[in-house]
C-alpha cells in the first residue's frame, strides 16, 4: 500500500510539472507573437534651439576712416657743406647732433688767412688796373686834341691853295706856289690821319684798361664771397643732425659737415591702393584737403597729431602701386622726422549705414536675421567699407532687424533660435512722432550742439533726427527733461 501511496504521488508530481512547464512556454509564445506584432511607433524628438548674440540693426550716418602707415618726415631739410676747403679754426657749441640753432647763427668758422691774402691781392691789382684806365683815358684826351689840331691846319692848308689858285688865275702867282701849297695840304692831311689812328688806339687801349678793370672787379667780388663763406651760417631755424665735424679738422669743398633739420614744418607721407585714392577725390577729380590723424604708440604712450592733406606724388613709381600722399602737421609734439606712424584719414559721411562686427558679414556677403518664430533668415547687404573688426553695410535691407553677430557652421537660414541682447520686439510699435515749431526745434538744436560731454556719434544721430520734419517724441522730452534739470 506503502508503495502504491508513493508511485501514485510521483505520478501526481511529474503531471504537475509538465502542465506548469506547457503553461510556461505558452505564454511566452503568445509575449513573442504579441511584440511582434506591434505597431512600431518612431520616438519623439525635440527641435534644437540655439542662443544667439543679436544687434538691433539701426541705420544712421557713418563717417569712414582709412586706415594706413606713413613715414613723418620735414618739409624743410638743408645738407650743410663747406663752400671750400680748409681748417676749421671756429665751432658753435651748437654745432652737434640735435643742437638747436637759430637763422643766421654762426655755426663754424674756417681758416681765412688765405682768403684774406687772395683778396688783398685782388684789390692791388684793381687798383693798378683802374691807375692804367685814368692814364688811357688822359691819352685819349691828348691824342683827339692833336686830331683837332691837325683838321684845322688842312682848312688852313686848303684856303692856302685856294689862294695860289686864285693869284694865278690873276697871273700873279706861280705855279710852284700852287704846287708847295698843294704840298703841304697832303702833309697836312697825312698828319691828321696818323692823329686819327692815335685816337682810335687810344681809345681802345682805355676800353682794353675798362675791361682789365671789370674782371679785377669779378675777381675781388669772388674773393670777397670766398672771404665770406669762410663763415658757415645758420639759414633757417631749426635742430642739426649727422654732424660729422669737430673744431680743428680739416675739411674739402663740398663735404657735408650735417643735416639742418625744420622740427616744426612736419609731414607725414603714407601710401593708399588706388581703390582708396578714388575715394579721397572730390566731384572735380582734385585730392580733398581731408583730416588726417597721426598716433605713435612708444611704450603704451601714444604720440598724436593732426593735420591736412595737402599733396599727392606725380607718378607712382617703378615697382609701386597705389598713391603716395602727403599731409601736413599741426603741433607735432614728441614726433621726429624718421617714425613710423598710423595714420586715420576721414572720407565723406555715409548715410544710412549699418555697423556690424566683421564675423557677422559670410563670405557671399550675407547676415543672419532672426524673422518669423525665431527662425533665422539670410539676407544679402551691400560691404561699403571695412573699419578693423566692424563692417559697413548699406542698412536698406535690414533697417530695424536684429542681426546675429557671430556666425558658426551651425546656423543657418530655418534654424530657430534664441536672441540674447538687443533684439527687434515680436510686435513692434512706431514709435510716436511729433511736429516741431521753428523756435522749439532751434532751442533743442542749440542745447545739443553745446553739450559737451555728449559722445560725437550720439549728438550726429540725434542731430540728424531733430533736421528732420517729425522727430519722435521720446527724443523730444528726453532732451526737454536735461534742459530743464
Amino acid at each position: 500500500m506503502r508503495f502504491l501511496r508513493q508511485g501514485f504521488m510521483g505520478l501526481f508530481l511529474l503531471a504537475v510539472t509538465v502542465a506548469l512547464l506547457v503553461s510556461a512556454v505558452q505564454v511566452f509564445t503568445s509575449a513573442l507573437s504579441e511584440r511582434a506584432n506591434r505597431e512600431t511607433r518612431p520616438p519623439q524628438q525635440r527641435e534644437r534651439v540655439f542662443t544667439v548674440n543679436v544687434q538691433l540693426a539701426a541705420p544712421s550716418v557713418v563717417t569712414p576712416r582709412l586706415r594706413a602707415f606713413g613715414e613723418i618726415q620735414s618739409q624743410r631739410s638743408l645738407d650743410i657743406r663747406a663752400p671750400s676747403g680748409g681748417t676749421i679754426v671756429t665751432l658753435s657749441d651748437a654745432f652737434r647732433d640735435g643742437g638747436r640753432v637759430r637763422k643766421g647763427q654762426l655755426l663754424a668758422q674756417l681758416d681765412t688767412a688765405d682768403a684774406e691774402d687772395e683778396l688783398a691781392r685782388v684789390e692791388s691789382d684793381l687798383g693798378s688796373a683802374r691807375s692804367e684806365v685814368i692814364e688811357a683815358q688822359r691819352g685819349l684826351e691828348l691824342a683827339r686834341e692833336e686830331w683837332t689840331a691837325a683838321t684845322a691846319q688842312i682848312d688852313l692848308r686848303e684856303r692856302a691853295l685856294a689862294r695860289q689858285r686864285d693869284l694865278e688865275s690873276r697871273g700873279v702867282g706861280t705855279s710852284a706856289a700852287i704846287e708847295t701849297a698843294e704840298l703841304n695840304l697832303s702833309n697836312a692831311r697825312q698828319q691828321e690821319l696818323a692823329r686819327r689812328q692815335a685816337v682810335a688806339q687810344s681809345e681802345a687801349l682805355v676800353s682794353r684798361s675798362t675791361s682789365v678793370v671789370e674782371r679785377t672787379e669779378i675777381a675781388q667780388v669772388e674773393a670777397a664771397r670766398n672771404l665770406a663763406e669762410r663763415q658757415i651760417i645758420s639759414e633757417f631755424d631749426g635742430t642739426l643732425a649727422e654732424v660729422a665735424v669737430v673744431e680743428g679738422g680739416v675739411v674739402s669743398a663740398n663735404e657735408r659737415l650735417a643735416r639742418l633739420i625744420d622740427p616744426n614744418a612736419l609731414e607725414v607721407s603714407f601710401r593708399v591702393s588706388t581703390s582708396q585714392y578714388a575715394r579721397l577725390l572730390n566731384q572735380e577729380g582734385d585730392l580733398r584737403g581731408a583730416e588726417v590723424a597721426v598716433q605713435l604708440d612708444v611704450s603704451g604712450f601714444q604720440l598724436q597729431a593732426s593735420g591736412q592733406i595737402s599733396r599727392d606724388s606725380a607718378a607712382v613709381g617703378e615697382g609701386l602701386t597705389g598713391r603716395l600722399i602727403f599731409a601736413n602737421l599741426n603741433e607735432a609734439r614728441g614726433l621726429k622726422p624718421g617714425d613710423f606712424v598710423s595714420v586715420a584719414v576721414e572720407e565723406e559721411p555715409l548715410r544710412n549705414v549699418v555697423e556690424l562686427p566683421s564675423s557677422a558679414l559670410d563670405a557671399q556677403g550675407r547676415v543672419l536675421v532672426v524673422g518669423e518664430g525665431e527662425r533665422l533668415e539670410a539676407v544679402p547687404v551691400q560691404l561699403l567699407r571695412r573699419q578693423g573688426d566692424q563692417v559697413l553695410v548699406a542698412g536698406q535691407a535690414i533697417a530695424g532687424r536684429s542681426v546675429v553677430t557671430q556666425l558658426t557652421p551651425l546656423l543657418g537660414a530655418g534654424i530657430r533660435v534664441k536672441p540674447v541682447g538687443e533684439s527687434v520686439p515680436e510686435e513692434p510699435a512706431a514709435p510716436a512722432m511729433v511736429e516741431l515749431t521753428d523756435e522749439r526745434r532751434a532751442k533743442l538744436l542749440a542745447f545739443v550742439e553745446g553739450n559737451q560731454r555728449m559722445p560725437a556719434d550720439r549728438k550726429q544721430r540725434i542731430l540728424d533726427q531733430l533736421a528732420q520734419p517729425l522727430v519722435p517724441t521720446q527724443v523730444v522730452d528726453r532732451l526737454e527733461q536735461r534742459m530743464g534739470g
